[in-house]
């Protein structure tokens, strides 16, 4: 006997990707190509900026500590150590200011933590 598998019986698999604008301190959230959430951040300061590109989320930390915050999204960035995190520092959500990581409120990089995966796309612009 022979079974074939129905598409139509498969989970519904919701997918993710997060554009950051470097110039508006905005990470956009994709769910399914559509506009899911927009919160503000902080990007890199001149001497050390936010690297531009597409990457992926390759791990995640909870209570990283320290200025990282609550949560810690690490990118696959080239030469460097780059991620998403929460921060330590509130007032600085607007500016650039980092040391080219993308900062968050706590309650947001929360919230982001638990929707994507690893393996997100993340692009820079």
């Amino acid at each position: 006997m022979l079974y074939y598998q129905n598409p139509f019986d498969q989970p519904y698999r919701v997918v993710y990707r997060i554009t950051i604008n470097t110039r508006t301190h905005t990470l956009t959230l994709f769910r399914d190509n559509n506009v899911f959430r927009t919160y503000p951040v902080a990007v890199g300061k001149s001497s050390t900026p936010t690297p531009r590109g597409t990457f992926r989320i390759i791990n995640r930390v909870v209570n990283p500590g320290g200025p990282f915050g609550v949560r810690w999204l690490g990118l696959n960035v080239p030469n460097g150590d780059y991620g998403i995190h929460g921060t330590n520092n509130p007032s600085s959500i607007g500016k650039n200011i980092s040391n080219g990581c993308i900062r968050m409120y706590n309650n947001n990089v929360i919230e982001l933590s638990n929707l994507v995966s690893i393996g997100t796309v993340v692009n820079i612009i």
